[in-house]
């Protein structure tokens, strides 16, 4: 009999417990002034467990560049920090990648916005004027 399959893989579950120890130890244990307020989004590791991507974001988009030299110089540190949360039997190499997906995101927004606002007028003006040829037809 084929064994029924569980929610997540073991990867996922890896994954989750990597990204929930590095936010905390970017919150609490990096010291680096040039990082600024991180957020880590989203983790993935590879199926042998030897990488790891860890997507972020900045609430300061010019500490950008500062940020992902602070992370890339700590990655040891956060390495070695993660091996003594997580136990399992390698530890990940830490691959840093700027998540843009907020900014993306809110780009699209605004644009959504500017169109729902021009529709508006356009729109609103023309039905304000069939409205009043409307009533001078029925005067």
């Amino acid at each position: 009999m084929a064994k029924a399959k569980k929610g997540f893989s073991r990867s996922d579950r890896i994954a989750e417990q990597i990204q929930r120890e590095l936010a905390e130890l970017t919150r609490k244990g990096l010291k680096d002034p040039r990082a600024g307020w991180i957020t880590i989004t989203a983790v993935e590791v590879t199926r042998d467990y030897s990488h790891a991507k860890i997507y972020y974001t900045v609430m300061v988009d010019t500490t950008r560049e500062a940020t992902q030299e602070a992370l890339e110089s700590s990655a040891g540190y956060l390495r070695n920090e993660l091996g003594r949360a997580i136990k399992i039997f390698s530890i990940p190499q830490l691959h840093f990648v700027y998540d843009d997906s907020v900014e993306r995101g809110m780009h699209l927004t605004s644009l959504i916005s500017q169109v729902a606002r021009d529709d508006a007028e356009k729109f609103g003006e023309a039905s304000a004027d069939g409205e009043n040829a409307d009533k001078g037809a029925a005067e």
